[in-house]
């Protein structure tokens, strides 16, 4: 096994403040879902990025916010869980003139736990540069983040600069991971996400928070077509006719986007069926919360 560098990283933050689409960025690859919805992240994503003779190993996490559901526990536990379980932590914030609550309780758990963090200031592209300096010095005034880099998931700007100070806190060791491998998500789990990302995007309000997705099927044929099924659960009977759709077109829409994404990632033709069924509930369910993949193993 060859001996090179590597750092464990947990990328923490608010929801919606775009540290899937920095996971994303870093590894090169769309590993995680992305949404303009908050609490989009669920669970924690691994990406795997390679540079040099140092592998990168970021975790997503969700969005830190109140929980009132059994999945919103499961969701802050992992938060807290990863954080604990790192070599460092990037905590994601957005060039705002006060720090929020959120941000306020990661600062204590690095606190508590003692772990180094680093403060990526993201989407510095919706802002004039003279607007970061108050920012900095804020988040540096509340805690001494071992380094504070402005960047742009979107542009990629700061990127190269945030690996460089992430890779001060790598040590000698086995290669965690293959070199080609850039998560260690399950497929069926990856597909899932690929469902629920278009439902996050088609569908308004609290109807997309409210469903989960579990494959059902997914099984080769001979001639490399990959048949894949999956029920898409939703809370209340009504939401199940918005998802639907009127004749249908709204599941057509969502299967036929998230058909073409399954391609791309599994490079290889798809034939996607989706069934809708009512579990009202289920995001208080515990056994249900685990059949859909949210445990915390």
């Amino acid at each position: 096994m060859d001996i090179i560098k590597n750092v464990m990283v947990s990328l923490v933050g608010r929801p919606n403040v775009g540290k899937s689409t920095l996971t994303n960025a870093l590894v090169g690859e769309k590993i995680a879902i992305v949404s303009n919805k908050p609490q989009t992240t669920r669970t924690r994503i691994t990406g795997i990025l390679n540079r040099g003779e140092c592998q990168f190993v970021l975790l997503d996490t969700p969005g830190m916010h109140k929980a009132n559901t059994l999945l919103g526990d499961y969701m802050s536990k992992v938060v807290r869980s990863t954080v604990s379980s790192v070599d460092a932590a990037i905590m994601v914030a957005e060039p705002s003139d006060r720090i929020g609550k959120a941000e306020e309780a990661l600062i204590a758990t690095f606190k508590e736990s003692g772990i180094p963090a680093v403060l990526a200031v993201n989407k510095i592209d919706t802002v004039k540069k003279e607007a970061l300096f108050p920012v900095i010095s804020m988040y540096s005034e509340a805690y001494p983040f071992s380094a504070v880099v402005p960047v742009s998931a979107k542009t990629g700007d700061g990127l190269k600069e945030l690996l460089d100070e992430i890779e001060k806190f790598a040590e000698k060791g086995p290669q965690l991971f293959p070199a080609g491998m850039v998560s260690d998500q399950p497929e069926k789990m990856l597909l899932s996400e690929i469902i629920r990302e278009k439902l996050l995007g088609l569908l308004e309000h609290e109807v997309p928070h409210g469903t989960a997705v579990e494959i059902t099927e997914f099984t080769e044929r001979e001639n490399g077509v990959i048949d894949v099924g999956a029920t898409i659960f939703c809370e209340k009977q009504s939401h199940k006719g918005i998802i639907i759709g009127k004749n249908g077109a709204m599941l057509k829409k969502v299967g036929g986007l998230a058909r073409l994404d399954m391609e791309r990632f599994l490079n290889a033709k798809v034939y996607l069926e989706l069934w809708v069924k009512v579990k009202e509930g289920w995001k208080n369910n515990a056994s249900m919360i685990r059949n859909f993949g949210y445990d915390d193993n």
